[in-house]
């Protein structure tokens, strides 16, 4: 299942079934799990591993090198993406880099639309969507099921949190709290993504617990350690709002606010 014009490395892996497209390239270290799709004129470079049932569209670039300038040439920089993932044409996935722990990495079942791009040391999570033209600078990190529209940007060492939503050519410059709605630039809050949290099974009394807890941070015009603070109560009563609230104390850049 390998075109007669793709180039395969020696030293590249390829599981069973994996289709390889006309003039693809798949470079040394490089592991392709069973079941994977390569189209045509991808690029695939390694160190790089690509889990099971996932779909490279043509005309990607996988695995090249981060672009940071301290980049030296280390052998410590790697990709892994996992299964059943969809990529589509034109994005680019680049490697990690020492000073940031020598990995980018992408989890399952995320849906990466044409011409997003996604840095080095980029955490990306299980279930997500980048719509086309998404971008991640380096050490980005993206939490499960969250959702980046169409020219979302977002700021190196930023986190968008579980089950958030960014709305078209949104410019995140800080964290964003799991279960917000955001857009602009800068990216502001507009409420919950309410319709995401139903579409993934959040429960009436969840949703009413989350609302609650944004008033407290977004509505009262309180200082943010005294939003925490009141916050406290209703995190012992909600799982959602204590993931919530840890968020927001963990964070480091700041939350959109």
């Amino acid at each position: 299942m390998i075109e007669a014009t793709a180039k395969v490395h020696a030293g590249a892996e390829l599981g069973a079934g994996v289709s390889i497209g006309a003039y693809a390239v798949i470079g040394d270290q490089v592991r392709i799990d069973d079941d994977c799709v390569i189209g045509s004129h991808a690029v695939v470079t390694g160190p790089t591993r690509i889990g099971a049932a996932s779909s490279i569209s043509p005309f990607c670039s996988i695995g090249s090198n981060p672009q940071d300038k301290k980049y030296r040439g280390e052998a410590e920089s790697f990709l892994e993406i996992g299964c059943n993932n969809v990529i589509r044409e034109f994005c680019s996935i680049n490697r990690g880099t020492v000073q940031g722990g020598g990995v980018t990495r992408i989890g399952n079942d995320n849906w990466i639309m044409a011409y997003v791009h996604i840095a080095h040391d980029c955490r990306v999570g299980n279930h997500t969507i980048f719509a086309n033209n998404a971008t991640l600078a380096g050490h980005v990190h993206i939490d499960d099921y969250a959702i980046l529209g169409g020219f979302t940007g977002v700021h190196q060492f930023c986190r968008v949190g579980a089950h958030s939503i960014s709305a078209i050519a949104s410019i995140i410059l800080k964290d964003v709290p799991p279960y917000l709605m955001v857009s602009g630039n800068s990216a502001r809050p507009n409420g919950l993504n309410r319709v995401g949290l139903r579409r993934n099974g959040f429960s009436e009394q969840a949703l009413q617990a989350l609302r609650k807890a944004y008033r407290l941070v977004y509505r009262e015009g309180l200082l943010l350690k005294d939003a925490l603070r009141a916050l406290r109560a209703l995190a012992a009563e909600s799982e959602e709002v204590a993931r919530f609230a840890r968020f927001i104390a963990e964070s480091e850049r700041g939350i959109v606010r």
